[in-house]
């Protein structure tokens, strides 16, 4: 959308490029429908798993801090991925045009990062991922603190975007070792909700606090909830007593 409205092409071409793009991704799924198949050859399963109650996943050890861990994370993609034009506008002194190409370059930050991981799963654990996730948007976090310096503030977001790509899917991943198979389900439900939330509220909350105070309050808005991220994954690890999931193979 920002290439479509920064070239002249209007928003209705970019809503064009958006809907090809999501027709092709539609047809990619289709056509991959036979890979999805169950382990077991297709065969259902002997054992019926009992839902949950909310109760009953509340009370489960871990779930809780996961859940925050999921809502701070989304809280700090969207802020970010909403919010960094604008930031670039106010604090870097961009024109509004430059911003969108600029804040663009989170979502491609984000984007590698994702299919980069795919290939650092069969060496490192999610665990690990997840850890060097978090590093990664503390850095990211820290560059942008620097209003002043443009080159810093766009790498940053850059950074980020490179950051926030394994802790989602890794997170996701990980959720049958952590709980077990058997509450998996009903554990990333909740996940999900969580995160959704996280990415429904905390950006209007940034957008009153940009308004009624200043924008420069991003960073520390996104490393407040980078905290809390890393401290509710550290509890969830120990809660869960994880061990690794996914070692390095002897060889490729």
């Amino acid at each position: 959308m920002s290439f479509a409205l920064t070239n002249g092409y209007g928003w209705n071409k970019g809503y064009l490029i958006v809907a090809i793009i999501q027709i092709a991704l539609s047809a990619v799924i289709f056509i991959s429908l036979p890979l999805w198949k169950k382990r077991d050859g297709g065969k259902a399963s002997a054992e019926k798993v009992k839902p949950l109650t909310p109760k009953q996943i509340i009370k489960t050890k871990g779930a809780v801090t996961c859940f925050i861990c999921f809502f701070c994370y989304c809280a700090l993609e969207q802020t970010a991925m909403l919010w960094a034009s604008s930031y670039m506008v106010f604090l870097n002194g961009i024109t509004a045009e430059d911003a969108a190409k600029f804040a663009s370059l989170f979502f491609i930050g984000i984007t590698a990062g994702r299919a980069i991981n795919g290939f650092l799963t069969v060496k490192f654990s999610d665990k690990t991922l997840i850890r060097a996730g978090l590093i990664i948007i503390t850095i990211g976090i820290a560059l942008i603190i620097a209003p002043s310096v443009q080159g810093l503030t766009v790498a940053g977001f850059i950074v980020m975007g490179l950051g926030c790509a394994p802790v989602y899917p890794c997170i996701i991943h990980m959720t049958p070792q952590l709980f077990g198979e058997d509450k998996s389900q009903a554990m990333i439900g909740v996940q999900m909700a969580s995160a959704y939330l996280g990415s429904c509220f905390m950006p209007s909350v940034y957008g009153a606090l940009a308004s009624g105070v200043t924008p420069a309050l991003l960073p520390a808005f996104l490393a407040f909830f980078l905290v809390v991220m890393v401290v509710m994954h550290e509890i969830t690890q120990r809660a869960c007593k994880v061990k690794p999931n996914n070692p390095a193979p002897e060889s490729i």
